[in-house]
């Protein structure tokens, strides 16, 4: 007897306002559905080309050995901590949310002698509070997060790369949330190793994790003492790959270079400060709403993500009654807490093209709505109101 087939392919329509993935741009749709070639085509390793410049660009840096590794963000992590770190390695991780601890677990993994330093969730870290630890760590790799997901920080990087690079260590950032969203500048910061997702802020499916590595950082990885812990990984094969000699190394995932491709093109169209502008303008709309309602940020002043904003839930309100009615009601997706904000906060996402005006004006409607349902006090309409204040003064 034959099995009955499972439904036909349906996916229902969402507006992707949490952590990630982001709304999908149409043209990146449109570029994954394009006619697949060989990953040893000669069309396809010219876009390899061109993929490389426009991601030096993105980054804003010179380094040859910039690639999209084939493989999710987290996976970008995992490369970048196996090339550089060798058992019995020191290496500092720095963590103030989900990815500090989630890239102390990789270093452990990858057999570094792991050296925490902890800051309170929401909170960035200032030099001074890695001195010590430099000090008495003495490291080969400093790690960082740039754009804390799961809290919303915002990290400085430039004074702690100074700080990192004058203990005589590599600085290595995690990028994910924050590539195309706020300035990365990988040359001007000296950062030696850098990853990031195709999800977030670039607005194409999650599979790809553009990353760049220093000159320095490529003679630690080419003068290891030890293979790499990973095979799929190892980037002095990938580099052969993505150079000059495009050595076969794995069939790489041709139509979502397709996205990516077209997703850095959209963004280097709009023109990155246009594009940063246009995060912040609709953050400072998104935040004078829920300010207006009596919602409060949960990452410290002045190092809030324009792309991510974590919020306080309001005392009595039901996360998960207002989280379910903004998907089933309304088809709005955001993000609940992760670790210790688990329950504590909501993740809204303003990233790439779902960084827009109509969006933040949708959700606010939305939201109020929900929250009056379970009688909390607010005057009507205040939020919607108080973000078109914020559009009307630009």
């Amino acid at each position: 007897m034959t099995a009955s087939l499972p439904a036909p392919l349906n996916p229902p329509v969402r507006l992707l306002m949490g952590p990630g993935p982001s709304e999908i741009h149409p043209r990146v749709l449109r570029a994954l559905a394009a006619n697949t070639v060989g990953h040893l085509d000669p069309y396809y390793l010219g876009l390899m080309n061109d993929m490389q410049q426009m991601l030096r660009a993105l980054f804003r840096t010179e380094n040859p050995m910039t690639m999209a590794i084939s493989a999710t963000g987290s996976a970008g992590m995992e490369s970048t901590v196996v090339n550089l770190i060798e058992p019995g390695d020191s290496m500092i991780v720095c963590v103030n949310g989900v990815f500090g601890e989630r890239m102390v677990d990789v270093a452990g993994r990858a057999g570094a002698n792991v050296t925490r330093v902890d800051r309170p969730w929401g909170e960035v870290f200032e030099p001074s509070h890695l001195k010590e630890a430099l000090a008495k760590a003495k490291p080969k790799v400093v790690g960082i997060v740039m754009a804390e997901t799961s809290t919303g920080a915002w990290q400085p990087l430039e004074e702690i790369s100074q700080l990192v690079h004058d203990a005589g260590a590599l600085l290595l950032v995690d990028a994910v949330t924050a590539l195309g969203g706020v300035p990365v500048e990988v040359d001007k910061w000296k950062i030696d190793a850098i990853y990031s997702g195709s999800q977030k802020c670039l607005s194409c499916p999650p599979g790809l994790a553009p990353a760049s590595f220093s000159p320095a950082a490529l003679e630690v990885i080419l003068n290891r003492k030890t293979k790499v812990q990973s095979w799929y990984l190892d980037v002095s094969m990938l580099a052969k790959y993505w150079g000059s000699e495009r050595v076969y190394h794995h069939t790489a995932p041709i139509n979502m270079t397709y996205g990516l491709y077209e997703a850095a093109r959209i963004i280097l169209e709009e023109g990155q400060e246009a594009a940063f502008g246009r995060h912040l303008r609709n953050h400072q709309a998104l935040k004078a709403g829920l300010a207006a309602i009596g919602i409060r940020y949960a990452s410290a002043e002045g190092h809030q993500l324009p792309m991510l904003n974590a919020v306080h839930i309001p005392a009595g309100i039901d996360d998960a009654k207002v989280r379910g009615g903004l998907l089933n009601c309304f088809g709005i997706e955001i993000g609940g807490g992760l670790g210790a904000f688990k329950g504590k906060v909501w993740r809204i996402g303003l990233m790439g093209h779902g960084s827009r005006q109509t969006n933040v004006l949708t959700f606010l409607g939305a939201l109020e709505q929900l929250l009056a349902e379970q009688g909390y006090k607010f005057e009507q309409g205040a939020s919607v109101a108080a973000a078109n204040g914020v559009y009307l003064a630009k």
